[in-house]
């Protein structure tokens, strides 16, 4: 009668018949509940280190591919400069190639007249020396 008193009024007895509010399968389900959140919060941190270790990674092969990508970059210009300065240079080239056509022009055209010359003086000493 004392049990059923008990039960009517919501206490219960456990295995060491302390006198509980929780009927005693609750209690066990309760104590389960919270060791399942026990083992579930230390899955979700276990989680977050490996995510933060990851995110870690992750920044430091990022930082490595915005340095290799600058190097590139740089290299890229550094080619496109040198292409720029031998167009230059193959400009200048041309510009005193063209300037050296010209003088051996005016050098063929002064060795001619200079034949010329050289071929009359020849003629009037011949004509000179035979007359």
């Amino acid at each position: 009668v004392n049990m059923k008193m008990a039960d009517r009024l919501g206490l219960h007895f456990d295995e060491l018949s302390k006198v509980r509010v929780i009927e005693p399968e609750t209690a066990e389900e309760t104590r389960e509940l919270k060791e399942e959140c026990k083992d579930f919060v230390e899955k979700i941190s276990d989680f977050q280190k490996l995510v933060g270790g990851f995110i870690e990674m992750v920044d430091g092969l990022s930082k490595q591919v915005e340095n290799e990508k600058m190097k590139a970059i740089g290299a890229r210009n550094h080619i496109k400069s040198i292409a720029k300065d031998r167009e230059s240079q193959k400009q200048q080239l041309q510009v005193l190639i063209a300037e050296k056509k010209v003088q051996l022009e005016r050098y063929r055209m002064e060795c001619e007249s200079l034949q010329l010359v050289l071929k009359e003086q020849l003629d009037f000493i011949e004509d000179f020396g035979i007359k």
